[in-house]
């Protein structure tokens, strides 16, 4: 759908029935680095252990020339207000409701973790996916219509060598 406003999109997942582009696994995509300016992995990363979902990030990382985008599932609860505002329009807020204790995980057939329950908080989570894949958080945010998702937007952190467009050779 994507590629209707322009950009190149590829896919790629292990059931071929789902027709992507490639099939083959994520943590041994086959593409040389740096193939494409961003990849991107939306609620996909819980639904694998942890550590292998830390290799897929790496592999993510090794074929991004720009960096990646990721959502992961987010047990965090927070009320979402809208406030209208003459002259400026709607401002949307969400404000994280306050726990006693953080919730325990346990593996449902679909999701091994998910960020904010007890031994993954938000923090450890980038953290370990910056030094997995050697990029930085440049911002992570909430979606105000659907906040068990929460969104990372990694870039090749500062003083890494930027990405040049080729010349083409005529």
């Amino acid at each position: 759908m994507a590629s209707q406003f322009g950009p190149r999109v590829e896919t790629l997942d292990l059931d071929p029935d789902l027709n992507p582009d490639h099939v083959a696994p994520a943590d041994a995509m086959p593409f040389a680095d740096k193939s494409f300016d961003v990849v991107c992995a939306f609620q996909m990363l819980e639904h694998v252990p942890y550590e292998k979902s830390l290799a897929i990030f790496a592999e993510m990382s090794r074929v991004a020339r720009k960096g990646a985008v990721i959502s992961l599932a987010n047990a965090a609860t927070c009320w979402p207000y809208s406030i209208y505002i003459p002259k400026f329009g709607i401002l949307n807020i969400l404000v994280p409701r306050p726990r006693v204790r953080v919730p325990q995980h346990e593996f449902d057939g679909q999701h091994y973790w998910e960020i904010n329950k007890e031994g993954y908080p938000v923090s450890r989570v980038q953290k370990d996916l910056e030094q997995a894949g050697g990029l930085k958080v440049r911002k992570t945010y909430w979606v105000h219509e659907c906040s068990y998702h929460r969104f990372f937007v990694f870039t090749q952190p500062q003083g890494a060598r930027p990405f040049k467009q080729e010349k083409n050779a005529s």
